[in-house]
């Protein structure tokens, strides 16, 4: 980890040593090749330098393309060559309060605004339109805020004001994110304001070299466009695990008593730990996973959450290891119990020591290191980007009960003779369906964040799905499972391209909390039967080997493909249809 990448950040050692910190990345293990290009409305230079930093260590090795100096609208409306040659997988519109053609005139009436609000907008979406056909994700800076205001206060809410305008201006910019699929926004209007737009907007930096942010600001700006690249093509942290005593209530629940730890209204330490936990309760309601990994009385424990002020509970926690072994070793048990990757964890503690013991025995497990003042634990997992994301489904949402049934049905499972006895008292009911629009979000959002089910762990944009579900050369499916215990959701893809008679396996995915429970063979199933419908004799499918999904290695072998070939650890098989039989009977299909 490069700890001047990470937050507190450390300014004048990323401005100062740039070369040293790259080489230092570079050495790290493989990173995933992406193309961005920057189309800039100011100068970008130093800006991109320092993106590519926080690009690398995030796991990206980027190649870049830039605009020439306030070229933006050009390179994106115009034909283009250069860019189409490059082929983007980013597309970053960094542009900023400098480039507003047009602020209201005070002899403006309201009609006047309305028309000048529209030819900005217009300017914009036609770039938005322009840039589609690249099938790529598209980052918009929205506008900062002018760093004078001639109407004083006034020009917040009068028709004539700037700031009035700019405001305006961004509330359409986030509407139309909204509609268009593969637009995000970059907010540097919050940004600049929790930086200061004193220290974000250096006016004779502008003057000189017109860049229109200062270089102090531009570490905070790359690292928050990599976090919304990271969400859109990687993928966020998915669980966090917090310590207890002194992390989510002051004093220790062993010694202390229920009575005696800190925690509410009463005082002001009470008053931080209540707006930590608050945080924390808005993290899991929109879909992260939550644990607790604390060296307690497992019973002492669960008691601090009956506190009346304790604004989480025990059952808002999908494991919950308190005891007294090493946290590194319960640690690995979450990930286990939840079973997802190490890398996905956050790990909250407000020992240092406990610290640095599970950062030296778990590196790929995140541990910032937020100190043992609550005040600054929300800082530093929000600063850090751990859990960004670019949507929100109802999958999200959804995702700690998903989690919570899986727990009823491993209870569940310990009553039955045999685990196909089991598996059939689930009463499993499987929908699998070519791509609807209805579900490219999700689809989407699972692709560039499911890793260890993953036969190839190809990434794609939204755009990317869009084209793939509307192009017949394709057999594109989903797949979601219920049973008795609930909706979990949709849970698998597999993208097939047809090229003469035989289809190849680009993508197949599952996610993991549905592991060992028949879908792959039903997804199967459904995958020959289409493949005969449109004349398909072989299906060849790809294993590439990633450091995350050597779980599937031999899942090809499994599913009764042959070996065509292999390539160091990567591997092709192959399946012919017309001896294929059918190897689900345990789920029910409704397609209905």
């Amino acid at each position: 980890m490069i700890t001047s990448l990470t937050y507190p950040f450390d300014i004048s050692i990323i401005l100062r040593k740039k070369k040293a910190i790259k080489r230092e990345l570079l050495l790290k293990s493989p990173q995933t090749a992406i193309n961005v290009a920057i189309l800039g409305g100011s100068t970008t230079d130093e800006m991109k330098n320092i993106l590519e930093l926080f690009l690398l260590n995030n796991g990206f090795l980027p190649n870049f393309y830039q605009s020439e100096y306030n070229k933006f609208y050009e390179d994106a409306v115009f034909d283009n060559e250069e860019l189409s040659l490059f082929k983007p997988d980013i597309i970053l519109i960094h542009t900023s309060v400098v480039n507003i053609t047009e602020y209201p005139r005070f002899s403006d009436n309201s009609e006047d605004v309305d028309q000048l609000l529209r030819i900005e907008l217009r300017k914009f979406k036609t770039i938005w339109q322009s840039l589609a056909k690249y099938n790529c994700a598209i980052i918009q800076n929205n506008f900062d805020l002018p760093l004078n205001r001639s109407l004083g206060s006034l020009d917040c809410y009068d028709i004539h004001g700037k700031t009035f305008f700019i405001s305006k201006l961004n509330l359409e910019f986030s509407n139309s994110a909204g509609e268009i699929k593969n637009l995000y926004i970059n907010d540097i209007n919050y940004l600049s304001a929790s930086i200061g737009i004193k220290n974000w907007f250096d006016r004779n930096l502008w003057h000189s070299a017109k860049y229109a942010i200062s270089f102090d600001s531009m570490p905070l700006y790359a690292h928050q466009v990599a976090s919304i690249v990271k969400a859109i093509v990687g993928g966020p942290k998915k669980c966090l695990v917090l310590d207890l005593d002194n992390t989510c209530w002051g004093g220790i629940i062993g010694d202390d008593g229920l009575d005696g730890i800190c925690l509410g209204n009463e005082t002001a330490q009470g008053e931080s730990f209540m707006y930590f936990q608050n945080y924390v309760k808005e993290l899991k309601e929109r879909g992260v996973i939550l644990a607790v990994c604390s060296k307690n009385e497992h019973d002492l424990a669960k008691e601090g959450f009956l506190h009346p002020d304790s604004v989480l509970k025990f059952e808002d926690f999908t494991s919950f290891q308190a005891n007294w072994e090493p946290k590194s070793e319960n640690i690995k048990k979450i990930a286990d119990q939840i079973n997802i990757g190490l890398d996905s964890l956050v790990f909250i503690d407000d020992n240092s020591v406990e610290r640095e013991i599970v950062s030296s025995q778990l590196p790929v497990v995140s541990v910032p290191d937020a100190g043992s003042d609550v005040m600054n634990f929300v800082d530093h997992i929000e600063k850090n980007a751990y859990f960004e994301i670019v949507s929100l489904s109802n999958d999200d949402v959804n995702r700690n009960k998903f989690y919570q049934d899986n727990n009823a049905r491993l209870e569940q499972e310990s009553l039955f003779r045999s685990y196909d006895e089991f598996l059939i008292s689930l009463g499993m009911v499987a929908e699998i369906k070519p791509f609807s629009s209805l579900y490219i979000d999700r689809i989407t959002q699972l692709i560039n964040k499911t890793n260890q089910f993953n036969l190839t762990t190809k990434r794609y944009v939204i755009g990317e799905i869009e084209a793939i579900s509307g192009d017949e050369n394709y057999i594109k499916l989903y797949g979601k499972l219920t049973d008795k215990f609930g909706d979990n959701g949709l849970i698998t893809i597999l993208i097939g391209q047809i090229i003469d008679q035989a289809c190849h396996l680009d993508l197949w995915l599952m996610s993991c909390r549905v592991l060992k429970r028949n879908m792959e063979f039903a997804l199967l199933d459904r995958l020959v039967e289409e493949c005969q419908k449109r004349g398909v004799t072989e299906i060849i499918g790809y294993y590439y080997r990633t450091p995350k999904n050597n779980m599937v290695a031999g899942f090809y072998k499994t599913m009764g493909f042959e070996l065509v070939s292999t390539e160091g650890e990567n591997s092709v098989w192959k399946l012919m249809v017309n001896s294929y039989k059918i190897k689900n009977n345990l789920i029910k299909i409704d397609n209905e």
